[in-house]
């Protein structure tokens, strides 16, 4: 007979199956294969974010700085193109790291309930609003590698459960955290404060994080999707890309240090929450003189 976690993957192949026929049905359908670029940029990230790094800051970077998706997509992009490597992130570290059933699945279950709300608030957004949304999430993302770097994120402790009150502080932040994943700024940085403060073992954050996003990033994509809120040929990039990326960081590399990347990841990320914010203000301007 299937245990708990043997359920838990039945769902996330369930999820798997739904969201490729929202993808490749309908308004899913993407124009034409994605470039080297839109593969490689797919892979990198995906590759770093298996480490510990993250995808959506660095790919948010780099699709600003290279003009690849407007502005008011890239959310729906992020969450659209990244869902199929962090499926299989899911699946890997479930396995891998052994949290306990109902701290896991209570979790997930609140960052999906928190997406399938930001998603429908986000996918309404005017292209302003998404700017100086990301352009804050881009820069709570640096700040997050910058205390990563110092040394300054919370030790935690070494339990792989939740109880009680600790559970129910752990479901509200998730909650929380699920509603901000669909602007933009990604669940590791988050969730590694949030699980270290309330005592667990830090490399339970791997599986709560990769569950939580294998389960809420379908949901929020399926908004998206239907709203025409992103870029079908990125995302189709960002998801073949990033698909053998995660199997190279699991399988074979494993670990790495990180330090060097954090940093250049620090400055590429500012570098974009600062053209981000300057865009929203140009934008303003415009509409103020137009009006005038």
């Amino acid at each position: 007979m299937p245990n708990a976690r043997d359920w838990l993957f039945i769902a996330l192949g369930l999820v798997s199956v739904g969201y490729l026929w929202v993808w490749f049905s309908g308004k899913g359908r993407a124009p034409g294969f994605p470039s080297l670029l839109e593969l490689g940029i797919g892979f990198i990230t995906n590759f770093f974010d298996t480490l510990g790094i993250g995808s959506f800051a660095p790919t948010t970077a780099l699709f600003k700085f290279l003009k690849l998706v407007p502005d008011e997509k890239i959310p729906g992009t992020l969450n659209v193109g990244h869902t199929p490597p962090t499926i299989l992130e899911a699946f890997l570290f479930i396995a891998i790291v052994q949290v306990d059933m109902l701290t896991l699945v209570s979790l997930i279950g609140a960052a999906i309930l928190g997406a399938w709300f930001g998603a429908g608030i986000v996918a309404g957004w005017s292209r302003r609003g998404v700017q100086i949304g990301m352009g804050i999430a881009l820069l709570t993302a640096a700040f997050l590698f910058v205390m990563t770097n110092l040394n300054l994120m919370p030790g935690g402790g070494q339990s792989l459960i939740l109880q009680n009150w600790k559970l129910a502080v752990g479901i509200a932040g998730s909650l929380f955290l699920g509603a901000l994943m669909t602007l933009g700024i990604g669940l590791y940085g988050p969730c590694m404060i949030l699980i270290s403060l309330l005592g667990m073992d830090p490399k339970a954050a791997f599986p709560i994080m990769m569950g939580s996003c294998a389960f809420l990033m379908p949901v929020a994509s399926a908004r998206f999707i239907r709203m025409e809120s992103y870029s079908p040929r990125a995302s189709l990039g960002l998801g073949l890309g990033g698909l053998p990326g995660v199997l190279i960081a699991a399988l074979i590399v494993k670990s790495l240090s990180l330090t060097a990347v954090r940093w250049l990841v620090v400055v590429v990320v500012v570098y974009a929450a600062i053209t981000m914010i300057r865009s929203a203000r140009m934008e303003r301007q415009q509409k103020q003189a137009a009006a005038a």
